[in-house]
């Protein structure tokens, strides 16, 4: 049987929260707004509480989108965008998820967003776990985490958010 370790408790994943969203807002203040695009279901979650953040804190226009991809294969099964992909076009996407392991998710999610002519892509996750084997990098990071391949992280958002080590 194998135990869970808290690797980041509720208090610990709103600081990251927080701190994420003040960087993207430093990071894009001269813009008019920026689209969140959570990739589903845990990346839209967080895309939701850092759109939240931006709005009540600054005055950046937000817009939120949700990104459906198959994760276990992300070839046979095309993306899809919750608003129609020209709404994209010359824009700045903050693309969202939850844990990078080894970048295979967001790598096809980057380049989906990419068919389209963006302004500027930034990557954001909440945990990096450093197994990368697809050549893509996190623009802002919450945690950078070293495991093991046999290890599993494990993010729970709900009323009490924490992120754990199995």
């Amino acid at each position: 049987m194998s135990t869970k370790t808290i690797v980041l408790d509720h208090d610990r994943v709103q600081r990251k929260l927080q701190r994420i969203a003040h960087q993207l807002h430093e990071e894009n203040w001269e813009e008019q707004g920026i689209v969140l695009v959570g990739i589903s279901p845990r990346g839209t979650t967080i895309a939701k509480r850092l759109a939240d953040r931006l709005t009540q804190g600054t005055d950046l226009g937000v817009e939120l989108v949700e990104l459906k991809l198959d994760k276990d294969a992300p070839l046979q099964v095309p993306p899809s965008l919750s608003v129609e992909a020209d709404r994209l076009h010359d824009r700045v996407v903050v693309l969202v998820d939850d844990v990078l392991m080894s970048g295979r998710t967001l790598m096809h999610a980057a380049s989906y967003l990419i068919q389209v002519p963006l302004k500027k892509l930034t990557t954001v996750v909440l945990v990096d776990r450093r197994h990368r084997t697809y050549p893509i990098r996190v623009d802002i990071v919450g945690l950078s985490l070293s495991t093991t391949l046999q290890e599993h992280i494990s993010v729970e958002l709900g009323r009490k958010d924490t992120v754990y080590l199995t």
